[in-house]
């Protein structure tokens, strides 16, 4: 059976399309797509720099907001956000703002193969002996770093996983987000200055007192913990979902795909899980999910395109156990409510994509948290002085996603940039 893969949805805008495309733009004043836009991008002014053939300026105006611009033009629901803004968008098409991005960061990264190409297109500061530890290297993490030697001062990045980049490198899916082009990212930011030192572990082979002890201010981009358990007989046999995701990335079509595979939950995870099992090649791929269809967290767009993807759904449908036979998965035992009848989903593989647990991590050092996230003030500081924190650990309201992550980073870094520079 021939399987359609995980190379990434849209391709790159030829020149001529990018200057087609930018040239449809109204460069509109006080532009509601900026506004949109968590990170504020401008917008128009970076687009009219496409138009007018000036891309090194255009990926200028782009890192002047957003140092993560090559991954958020990959990932972020752009129809939800700054196309979802755009005033073209009620009579006619919006301006294809995330691919207009995404030229523009594309070329900024053929000329920033060097420190210096780097350095040409992101301005340094003059160095100011001040240290930060970041911990974590998600899209909070490295967005704090960069910003951070940006201003001129050293930063060392502390990550657990053998491969830098968080959820970018392992936890999004590759037709959003190749591999290749969240570590590119990270190595922009390694030539700009950023240390990056994998395999250290916050908790295990560090400490928060030692962190303290050796920089100035340290930012916490923990993330969110496991996928939690669901307490139901056979749950063993359940792959995580955030581990599919990841072995898809790292194994593409090498990886294992059941023929019939069902995914528990229906959010933005549970649809990238279901788009894997059907582009490697499942015959029927079926989301369950407990709740009825106008609960789902999903955005409504990617709803509508795991739909096209030929992908079912079960709502009102509450997982109750995972049916096995002579060592092999043949059927998820979902209960109807009100009633409890019960009912059995064919399937010879189950995935569970039902969020993940808050970050333990916080209390175990001593952090106050505020509905199990990490609390912090108006300037991203925990309870503890002089230690940052901002991303999906801190994020008790909203949904968390990449861009806002970035925006956490960002926000703290200009705090830590004050404290470190007054307190000195």
């Amino acid at each position: 059976m021939q399987t359609k893969g995980l190379t990434e949805t849209h391709p790159p805008l030829s020149p001529n399309e990018a200057l087609v495309e930018s040239n449809r733009c109204l460069y509109c004043y006080d532009a509601p797509c900026t506004h949109a836009c968590p990170t504020h991008i401008d917008i128009p002014r970076f687009i009219k720099k496409i138009a007018t053939d000036n891309l090194t300026g255009s990926a200028r105006t782009i890192f002047e907001a957003n140092l993560l611009g090559a991954t958020c033009a990959r990932v972020c629901p752009v129809e939800e956000l700054c196309e979802g803004a755009c005033v073209l968008g009620k009579d006619h098409k919006p301006i294809m703002i995330g691919r207009l991005q995404r030229h523009a960061m594309d070329y900024a990264y053929t000329l920033s193969r060097d420190r210096e190409g780097a350095t040409a297109i992101i301005k340094l500061a003059p160095r100011t002996g001040r240290t930060i530890a970041v911990v974590g290297s998600g899209p909070a993490g490295l967005s704090c770093a960069g910003e951070l030697v940006r201003r001129g001062h050293d930063v060392t990045v502390f990550e657990k996983r053998p491969l830098a980049g968080g959820l970018s490198t392992y936890g999004i899916i590759a037709l959003r987000e190749p591999i290749e082009a969240s570590l590119e990212e990270v190595r922009m930011l390694e030539r700009l200055g950023v240390r990056v030192q994998t395999g250290v572990e916050l908790g295990a082979t560090l400490s928060l007192e030692d962190l303290r002890s050796r920089f100035d201010a340290v930012f916490l981009g923990l993330g969110l913990g496991a996928t939690p358990a669901m307490g139901i007989p056979g749950e063993e046999w359940i792959v995580d979902g955030l581990e599919y995701i990841e072995e898809s990335k790292l194994n593409g079509e090498g990886m294992t795909v059941g023929q019939n595979v069902v995914v528990i939950g229906a959010g933005n995870t549970a649809i990238d899980c279901a788009t894997i099992a059907t582009r490697l090649g499942a015959g029927t791929v079926t989301m369950v999910y407990r709740r009825s269809e106008r609960e789902v967290r999903a955005y409504r767009h990617e709803l509508d395109f795991i739909r096209r993807e030929g992908v079912g759904f079960r709502f009102l449908a509450q997982p109750v156990r995972v049916i096995a036979k002579n060592g092999r998965v043949t059927g998820l035992g979902c209960a109807e409510p009100p009633e409890g009848l019960e009912f059995v989903i064919p399937a010879d593989q189950i995935v569970k994509a039902i969020g993940q647990e808050k970050p333990s991590l916080a209390r175990t050092l001593g952090l106050e948290v505020q509905r199990g996230y990490i609390q912090v003030n108006a300037d991203f500081e925990t309870s503890i002085p002089g230690v940052f924190a901002g991303g999906d650990c801190i994020r008790s309201r909203n949904i968390a996603s990449t861009v806002m992550a970035v925006q956490d980073g960002k926000l703290a870094a200009a705090a830590i940039h004050c404290r470190v520079t007054q307190h000195g």
